[in-house]
């Protein structure tokens, strides 16, 4: 927010392996430039932004049932758990980042492979590739931050980190709107483990 409402349009209309460039890479560049100039930001100003990303990545993705449409508003609502901790530990943004990247990657690639772009798609791969069903499961579990996975490091550290900063009201916030984020996340990894495609009569 407000530099990232062109995203989620510009998602949708790319394939697969250009997403997985766009959620991840182009990233890179802007988050160095905060990364060198973290000491001379204004923190408050970063946790209103942050926190305005995470709501509205999660709130934008609830209702969405293009795949891509609903990576990239996590990818928005990660980018504000990125931002609101990068004035006062910019090495967990970092953390965040490469781990974000490398989840994401998994799933995009996953994705790719079984040529899904639709929930409805998606509902029918279970039983024709499992093995990557359970990886694409486990990545959307562990981007949505469910312990004990690998995404929930990251949120777990910034909450601590935030709350040493006597910010708990921001930790609480952002954790809260988190759960925004989680329930796509389970619709998605529901519709990755249904056996049968939806029946409409």
């Amino acid at each position: 927010v407000p530099f990232h409402f062109w995203f989620p349009e510009v998602l949708q209309g790319s394939s697969l392996p250009i997403g997985l460039l766009l959620s991840t890479a182009m990233k890179f560049p802007p988050l160095t430039l905060l990364f060198m100039t973290s000491h001379s930001l204004n923190p408050a100003l970063l946790t209103l932004l942050a926190i305005m990303s995470t709501a509205l990545g999660g709130w934008m993705g609830l209702n969405q049932t293009q795949i891509r449409k609903i990576l990239a508003f996590s990818s928005i609502s990660h980018l504000g758990w990125m931002a609101i901790i990068i004035a006062f530990n910019p090495k967990l943004t970092l953390l965040n980042f490469y781990l974000y990247s490398l989840m994401t990657a998994t799933v995009f690639l996953t994705l790719n492979t079984m040529k899904v772009t639709k929930l409805s798609s998606l509902m029918t791969t279970w039983t024709k590739a499992p093995s990557l069903n359970a990886m694409l499961l486990l990545a959307l579990l562990s981007l949505a931050g469910l312990p004990p996975l690998t995404g929930f490091l990251p949120k777990w550290l910034i909450i601590q980190e935030l709350t040493k900063q006597e910010m708990a009201l921001a930790a609480t916030i952002i954790s809260l709107l988190s759960l925004l984020s989680l329930f796509f996340y389970l619709r998605l990894a529901y519709c990755a483990t249904v056996t049968l495609p939806p029946h409409t009569t």
